[in-house]
């Protein structure tokens, strides 16, 4: 069965940070969004409720990817990977002034408090970023959802993602920042 169409768990998930590109034919792509800035540009893929967020700043990329099976993933290039759990914060510098931060929370939620989180999150969407909703793995009237927000600005570029499982009442929210460094002063007179 071709990947990303078998239902997601939250708890088989994992992030890969890469210094390097990943091809598309890796993935099922459900949404797409490229972002051109003058210093960096940036690429967006929801891909089921998991993400890939590519950054490049001249001949250095930065990949963040959210995945359920690294095991097909090239081990080239990979910088860090670890499962979800928790909260758990995560600092990388590269070269050329480039440095990735990513904060993450893996929330559980109570049967009480899950259904207006999901109705808040969804609302929120609908003016803003990527968001793609999968209903054939809906669960007691509510549908798993990746939404993915983005802020481009001059040397950073800014990602919060949410991804919603009814199934176990948990949201995985991610909130990463692409430092592409200080634009470089000229002082020609």
């Amino acid at each position: 069965m071709e990947r990303g169409l078998i239902k997601q768990r939250v708890d088989e998930l994992q992030f890969c940070l890469y210094q390097r590109a990943l091809h598309p034919e890796l993935f099922h792509i459900h949404r797409v969004k490229k972002i051109q800035q003058e210093r960096y540009q940036a690429e967006i893929w929801v891909i089921g409720l998991a993400h890939v967020v590519m950054v490049q700043c001249g001949d250095q990329i930065l990949t963040e990817l959210i995945t359920e099976d690294a095991e097909l993933l090239p081990k080239v290039g990979l910088a860090t990977s670890f499962r979800f759990r928790g909260e758990r914060d995560h600092t990388q510098a590269f070269k050329d002034d480039m440095k990735y931060l990513l904060s993450t929370q893996v929330e559980k939620l109570t049967p009480q408090l899950f259904p207006a989180t999901h109705r808040d999150y969804v609302h929120y969407a609908q003016d803003r970023g990527m968001f793609e909703s999968f209903p054939d793995w809906e669960h007691d009237g509510l549908e798993p959802f990746s939404f993915v927000d983005f802020d481009a600005r001059d040397h950073e570029f800014h990602v919060h993602a949410f991804h919603a499982f009814p199934d176990d009442l948990t949201l995985l929210k991610t909130q990463s920042i692409f430092e592409v460094g200080k634009p470089k002063i000229s002082l020609d007179w």
